[in-house]
């Protein structure tokens, strides 16, 4: 049985985090990696990038799985749902307090300079752990070559899971193929023919107003806890491929929200902390109130903590394993990618305003020469965006 001292830190730190980890998966894995690798040495880099690598490989929230990861290897199975109680809690609690404002108010409250604010500081936030867990992941140019094959795929529009799975594969395939020039060259050209269809759109933090909040027609709490546990259950990719099942689900097949209400929904699990699965927490209480928001939330997290441990025991394993190792590998370099394409997608949206570009400068620098905290950088960012949007500078 894990001592109380450890469960006290897990609490600490994930109920920190879950009050702060603003802007995304990116930015929640890379405060993560800062306080419990570089801060805290609870975990190695390798650790941490196998972790990272297997959970992409599983449904459910990166972050939030992660998080779980790590309060299992800190404490066993009270570490991880202590871990995961801290993080998920203050984005739950506040996102319940937003619906209910919601519902007594009929609006979202307007915030884009906070938004922008965060937005800037998470991009430093993301760039350190970049770096940090780049090094370690690429272990050779052959690997930087399926890593810049990744970053190129993905920026045209190719599936998450289709090159995490491919590059795992193809580099545990071609790994027994050297030289490792030639399997560098198949593997990113093979990742180059995958990269079809067009990108997806940019996620706004545009906050909408609406007008009644009211559901169109009443639902069970069976029911509408069956349908957030079965999304909960195969939602891969990030958080926002939520919003297709959400208006395929609500909006269109049920009837249970109108799309404003939806835009609405998305828009507070963006401006609250944690994952954006909290999303559901709102949308269960404009269904059902607290009880609804409690079933909703329940569900979409519910896989998660059931599939983590199912996984975490074997990763040593599959490291000590020379294919499965090498597939790691792959995977973790294609992990990489993936957070190298976010970052310049997000850098794109940053540089259109000064004061924001000004923001994640000074994060730049507070993060990579003096190593400041996440857990205060992004807080900053915010506060700083604030001031900068009353002045009228962003």
């Amino acid at each position: 049985m894990p001592a109380a001292g450890p469960l006290r830190e897990l609490a600490a730190l994930f109920l920190r985090l879950g009050f702060t980890a603003f802007g995304g998966p990116a930015a929640h894995i890379a405060m993560l990696e800062d306080e419990v690798v570089t801060r805290r040495g609870w975990l190695t880099h390798q650790d941490f990038l196998d972790f990272l690598g297997v959970t992409n490989l599983i449904p459910g929230p990166n972050s939030t799985e992660m998080a779980l990861h790590v309060g299992m290897a800190r404490a066993g199975w009270r570490g991880l749902l202590v871990a995961g109680a801290c993080f998920l809690g203050p984005a739950v609690l506040l996102t319940g307090i937003a619906a209910w404002l919601y519902v007594r108010f009929g609006s979202v409250p307007e915030a884009k300079p906070l938004l922008a604010g965060i937005q800037a500081a998470v991009l430093a936030v993301i760039a350190g752990a970049l770096w940090k867990l780049g090094k370690k992941a690429i272990k050779g140019p052959g690997l930087a070559l399926l890593g810049a094959g990744v970053v190129a795929a993905s920026l045209l529009g190719a599936g998450e899971i289709t090159l995490l799975a491919a590059s795992g594969l193809l580099w545990a395939l071609l790994a027994k193929a050297r030289p490792a020039k030639a399997t560098a060259a198949k593997a990113t050209g093979l990742l180059a023919l995958g990269a079809a269809g067009p990108a997806s759109a940019a996620t706004t933090g545009t906050l909408a107003t609406a007008a009644g909040a009211a559901a169109l027609a009443p639902v069970s709490l069976a029911a509408l806890g069956l349908f957030f546990l079965k999304i909960g259950a195969v939602l891969y990719g990030s958080g926002y491929v939520l919003i297709a099942f959400l208006e395929g689900g609500l909006v269109d097949e049920r009837g249970w929200l109108t799309r404003q209400q939806l835009l609405d929904a998305v828009a507070l699990g963006q401006f609250t902390p944690g994952p954006v699965l909290s999303t559901a927490t709102f949308i269960g209480y404009l269904l059902a109130g607290w009880p609804g928001a409690i079933v909703a939330t329940a569900g979409i997290f519910l896989p998660s903590f059931c599939f983590v441990p199912l996984v975490h025991h074997r990763v040593k394993a599959l490291r000590k394993n020379a294919f499965t190792a090498a597939l790691l590998d792959g995977v973790n370099v294609a992990a990489m990618g993936l957070i190298a394409a976010v970052l310049i997608q997000l850098s794109a949206v940053v540089a259109d305003s000064w004061g924001a570009a000004a923001i994640g400068l000074a994060s730049a620098v507070a993060v990579l020469r003096f190593r400041v905290s996440a857990l205060w950088v992004v807080p900053a960012g915010g506060l700083l965006g604030l001031v900068l949007g009353a002045l009228g500078l962003l």
